[in-house]
């Protein structure tokens, strides 16, 4: 890709695992991305500010503590209000599948279980960027 993407990688709630993330983060960055990891037990305001102060491309989040469909929805509202309504947000961790279909129709991106090939999650972050860069609807 001509221009890197920029990711902010973010564990949101009171959720201490973060060796997933990491991974994830990691392999990212291989791939050439450019990668922000803000650390452990982030609030959602916390995160939009970093997502807007970064000038990220994606914003990617981490949970295990079962607080998605209250902090994501949340999280989604915060970078709303600070205009990032176009940034790309993945998440991965432990989501049921009905949650994961509940929070892909109010617009966030594809969300990773455990065991995900992390070469998956990099391939689709390339493929959206370049779509939305490319101006087309995904």
């Amino acid at each position: 890709m001509s221009e890197q993407i920029r990711v902010l990688v973010a564990k949101p709630g009171l959720d201490g695992h973060d060796r997933g993330a990491k991974v994830v983060a990691a392999v990212l960055r291989d791939r050439g991305m450019e990668v922000i990891y803000t650390g452990l037990h982030q609030t959602p305001a916390q995160i939009a500010e970093a997502a807007l102060q970064e000038d990220v491309d994606v914003v990617g989040l981490s949970i295990h503590s079962g607080a998605h469909m209250s902090l994501f929805p949340e999280i989604q509202r915060e970078l709303k209000e600070r205009g990032l309504e176009d940034v790309l947000v993945v998440g991965g961790g432990i989501i049921p599948e009905e949650d994961q279909k509940e929070l892909e129709s109010l617009g966030f991106g594809r969300l990773f279980g455990p065991g995900s090939p992390t070469a998956e999650i990099a391939d689709y972050i390339e493929t959206e960027i370049a779509a939305r860069r490319a101006g087309e609807k995904t």
